[in-house]
């Protein structure tokens, strides 16, 4: 790979790009006290992160940081005081935190886990089948449902890099990246259903990362989680879990997600 980029410079990367998400010091998320920091975005925030937000949790292992407003601070802070902070992102604890918050219409939403590439692990990955990289302008035709976790068609500009298996001709599996922050890229993934369980997801995503770290970005990887494919995908492609989040939005909006 032709990065200079370290380990140490990839989690840095990363929590500086947390601090621009929710208001806090790159240093805070190193500390090993809880911090708490007014919630506000700005221009180098993550692309999809959108207003109104309530309050996000964030660690890499060490505290908790969390981004809260005057409402729901004396709440969260006591939540993250009652429990051990890797018990405050997970049920049932999160249920307390979500009955506390409901008399200001607030609700517990979603919770992930992020994973970064280990340089000591990360390397192009075989799967068999043709491998091509892929532009912006190779998008175009594929904004379609089998390629929707790889490619964002709400958010298409961002759409920026790629590595598609083929099978002859046709298209089998896609990683893609979205250029959701200003030194961070993240992949999204589809192989078709018939293509499954031969390797070519780790193939992909494996590539792909190291296309990003060649043009000096930092690839990111996200899942629920629930989703052991997908963890287990970013695990064999050279990724490793780096940190959580869980966000509290309006009541209204989680309503309407259940719908």
């Amino acid at each position: 790979m032709k990065s200079k980029m370290t380990n140490k410079s990839i989690l840095q990367i990363a929590m500086q790009h947390s601090a621009w998400d929710t208001g806090a010091q790159l240093s805070d998320f190193s500390q090993t006290e809880h911090v708490y920091v007014d919630y506000k975005l700005c221009n180098k925030s993550r692309k999809y992160l959108k207003e109104p937000l309530c309050c996000n949790l964030v660690s890499y292992g060490n505290n908790i940081v969390a981004a809260v407003h005057d409402d729901n601070k004396q709440i969260v802070k006591e939540y993250l005081e009652k429990f051990e902070w890797y018990h405050c992102f997970e049920t049932p604890n999160m249920n307390w935190l979500s009955e506390h918050l409901a008399p200001l219409g607030q609700k517990v939403c979603f919770m992930a886990e992020y994973f970064l590439p280990d340089l000591n692990k990360l390397k192009r990955l075989e799967c068999g089948y043709e491998l091509k990289v892929l532009r912006k302008e190779d998008f175009a035709d594929l904004y379609t449902s089998q390629w929707s976790n790889a490619l964002c068609k709400e958010r298409a500009e961002l759409d920026c890099l790629g590595v598609g298996a083929y099978d002859g001709e046709k298209l089998i599996g896609l990683a893609a990246c979205s250029a959701d922050g200003e030194q961070m890229w993240q992949i999204g993934l589809d192989v078709l259903p018939e293509y499954r369980r031969q390797g070519i997801a780790s193939s992909l995503t494996s590539n792909l990362a190291v296309e990003i770290l060649e043009h000096d970005k930092v690839p990111f990887y996200c899942c629920a989680w629930s989703n052991i494919r997908s963890a287990k995908n970013a695990i064999k492609a050279g990724f490793v879990p780096s940190w959580v989040e869980m966000t509290v939005k309006l009541a209204d909006i989680v309503d309407g997600m259940n719908k």
